[in-house]
């Protein structure tokens, strides 16, 4: 749109120049057209917005409109807690924080309390008059055989590959990690150099295509995953096994994203689409997966490993359980996403009719650990849809000890949910290859706006925890959520999901 405009502009003044030459008073109509001109001109340099950047004059519209969406948008369609797949609400509530504007809700609740549904903690009396410190909401990972344990902040970027989303998407993300020191999560397309440019702390994700750390077959490569693995920057490795949007599918590049440079980080032919298999080649079986995890640890000199996974079959989580106990190795922590986790591209059956949403995976995963005396040895890391301060105590509730948010990242520098993200026409320059579209991406802008709303979130941790009367996310449990049944009838979280009795402590211990 840039160029179309800088076209457009020069016919223009041509145009009009040549008709003043055989009629002088049209030279008038540079007082027309020159004001939208140096207005479309200024707009092209405009870093801290990126659709008038990249689209001039009629970018604005867009942030007219959304001045007058809010009375268009509750009188005449719907109101702020409808829409998909974030309500208004929630997108609001990360913008503001973003921007470190007013964040308060005019008018009092806005949403139906006696709805079936509505969920909330209870405040104590003796609310504390200290807040939890930011820089102490964090959990350490790393078991007994790990030698370079971290402290993973309790809210982290989730798994998005530099390929799903922009060369400069993924740099304002991992400097807005630095500066807020929380953990980046690279997603399956391996460590670019946009990842390593302003050292923020990283989690590599492991997918089951190996990228970055693949032989000329696709076959995993001890060698070239031990020489990523060492450095400094790569706090924690994850295990993709499968994700929440698709689980059990594999993960999807688009050709039109799959550029040259793409293509060198993943080892791959470019400007293909390509599919990752839905399952490890390294290993078929839950014996196999803990045996990979001891390698990585080993290879990467005693990092924390994990795995992810979109909950399916329980039985197959147990069994996982069951090798773990058997052969007296542990993952460092395990991520579980939900059913409703985000992506870029993905058949729509997979996305809204496989795998467990988010609350039922984690309890399954939380009351298997209970189950088999491993809750206190295996931190449970959790996303799918976590955007306040409120998800990330829900979640706490049942059982994480931290959480993911990818969306939220998202909508922090600039994604508007145009929901393009699979055509490569991301107007927000996020979720694109494009240049012409990313450029408007201006990471020296967008990075302060993602720290921004990671420390504002944990501040609202921070207060919900206060208010309750709790001084340490550890004493949070399902006894402090309650969710309305009915009308008439609410219950606990403990009430609804009762922990299990423990059983085989004898072989955990």
């Amino acid at each position: 749109m840039r160029k179309q405009f800088i076209l457009a502009s020069l016919i223009t003044i041509c145009l009009i120049g040549l008709w003043g030459v055989i009629w002088t008073p049209a030279f008038w109509l540079y007082v027309l057209v020159g004001p939208p001109i140096l207005l479309g001109t200024v707009d092209m340099f405009d870093r801290k917005h990126t659709i008038i950047m990249n689209y001039p004059i009629f970018g604005r519209f867009r942030y007219v409109m959304e001045e007058l969406r809010p009375k268009i948008y509750q009188y005449f369609i719907e109101s702020d807690t409808d829409g998909t797949p974030i309500n208004r609400l929630s997108r609001s509530l990360v913008y503001q924080r973003a921007k470190k504007d007013l964040d308060s809700t005019p008018f009092g609740t806005q949403i139906n309390v006696y709805e079936p549904g509505y969920e909330w903690i209870n405040h104590s009396i003796y609310p504390s008059n200290k807040n939890i410190p930011i820089e102490d909401l964090k959990v350490k990972i790393g078991g007994k055989d790990c030698k370079q344990p971290y402290r993973l902040s309790i809210f982290n970027i989730s798994a998005m590959s530099f390929g799903a989303l922009s060369k400069n998407a993924i740099e304002a993300l991992n400097w807005g990690a630095k500066l807020g020191g929380f953990a980046h999560n690279t997603g399956e397309g391996g460590v670019s150099p946009y990842h390593l440019k302003h050292g923020g702390d990283l989690i590599w994700q492991i997918g089951t295509g190996y990228f970055g750390c693949r032989d000329i077959y696709g076959n995993f490569s001890d060698s070239e995953f031990a020489n990523t693995a060492s450095n400094p920057q790569i706090k924690m490795i994850e295990i993709k096994i499968s994700q929440g949007a698709k689980p059990g599918h594999g993960g999807i590049l688009p050709a039109g994203k799959n550029t040259p440079e793409i293509a060198k980080i993943r080892g791959l032919k470019p400007h293909t689409t390509v599919f990752s298999p839905p399952n490890h080649s390294t290993f078929k079986n839950p014996h196999g997966l803990i045996d990979f995890i001891k390698k990585l640890r080993q290879l990467s000199e005693g990092k924390p490993v994990g795995f992810k996974l979109c909950v399916g079959s329980p039985q197959e989580l147990e069994d996982i359980c069951n090798a773990m106990l058997e052969k007296n190795i542990f993952p460092d922590f395990i991520t579980i996403d939900g059913g409703e986790g985000g992506t870029g591209a993905a058949p729509q059956e997979f996305s809204n009719s496989i795998g467990m949403p988010l609350r039922d995976g984690l309890i399954v995963a939380a009351n298997l650990l209970v189950q088999y005396g491993l809750k206190d040895k295996i931190p449970l890391i959790c996303s799918g849809k976590i955007l306040s301060g409120f998800d990330i105590v829900k979640c706490m509730a049942l059982g994480a000890s931290a959480c993911y948010s990818a969306r939220g990242m998202m909508l922090a520098i600039g994604c508007i949910q145009a929901l393009l993200c699979n055509k490569n026409s991301c107007p927000t320059g996020v979720a694109t290859q494009d240049p012409a579209l990313y450029k408007g991406l201006v990471v020296a802008e967008k990075y302060k706006r993602v720290a921004n709303f990671h420390h504002a979130t944990l501040e609202s941790v921070s207060e919900i925890l206060s208010a309750a009367g709790i001084k340490s996310c550890t004493e949070v449990n399902r006894k402090h959520i309650w969710r309305r049944i009915s009308v008439n009838d609410v219950k606990t979280y403990e009430e609804l999901f009762p922990l299990p009795e423990q059983i085989k402590t004898s072989k955990a211990a």
